[in-house]
């Protein structure tokens, strides 16, 4: 595959990042701080296997860098046929009802502004006869929660969006796979009690990889959110007013 992964300088999407130049495919980073870029394109060239590794500014929060990243990308990687889309924001419930101005820029990141990106990427894809796109959103959409309540909103927007993106454009040949991880030990959770379940980001990039490769729609990871989710979205109303889950 000739990838772009956004957002593959931490977290997630650097263990996507490296399980894939580790198995020979061709890496381009997008990321909104240049440091960052260059210690992690260093990392992912001395993992590669054949592969070629670049990197380009693009910040989610300014979606007039999307198309010229977009650029860089293509000339780099001789037209990209995969894109990983990991980047976004989080904080939590308390945070962002304490702070109107850190929902809003919540909300436009991790819902608008990556749609865009989303059809920057769609209109490039379909062009050339389609590909892949896989974009993180979270088991926090799947249902409507008090701890996550604007958060998972953003994120349930965004998987509505992927479902159909996949309706429309599958037979064009446009693979969409919606990610929706649980809770995964990264920085963004840092602080946070893990649950008994909890993921690691190399668990996850295993599972996203195979997922692209088999041209699923939809991923939970680590596997048992699944299960969770599922008993989750049947449980009637006034059960999820009383549980804090």
């Amino acid at each position: 595959m000739k990838v772009i992964v956004f957002g593959g300088t931490s977290g997630m999407g650097r263990a996507v990042a490296r399980r894939m130049v580790e198995r020979g495919d061709s890496v381009f980073l997008l990321g909104n701080v240049q440091e960052e870029l260059e210690r992690s394109a260093e990392d992912l060239r001395a993992r590669a296997q054949g592969g070629s590794v670049g990197f380009a500014l693009c910040d989610l929060a300014e979606p007039d860098t999307f198309a010229p990243a977009l650029d860089a990308a293509d000339q780099a990687l001789a037209s990209f046929d995969t894109v990983v889309v990991t980047a976004a924001l989080f904080a939590s419930q308390d945070a962002l009802e304490a702070d109107i101005e850190l929902t809003r820029k919540l909300v436009t990141l991790d819902y608008a502004n990556t749609v865009v990106f989303c059809e920057h990427v769609r209109k490039r894809l379909l062009s050339r006869g389609g590909g892949r796109l896989a974009v993180f959103s979270s088991v926090a959409g799947d249902r409507g929660r008090k701890p996550v309540a604007i958060y998972g909103s953003a994120k349930a927007g965004l998987s509505v969006y992927l479902e159909a993106m996949d309706h429309k454009y599958h037979a064009a040949g446009l693979s969409v796979l919606t990610v929706k991880p649980g809770f995964v030990k990264t920085t963004m959770t840092a602080g946070l009690k893990p649950p008994p379940f909890a993921g690691e980001p190399e668990q996850v990039a295993r599972d996203v990889v195979r997922a692209l490769d088999k041209r699923k729609p939809v991923l939970y990871t680590p596997s048992m959110w699944a299960l969770v989710m599922l008993v989750i979205r049947f449980l009637p109303r006034f059960i999820m007013r009383k549980i804090n889950f």
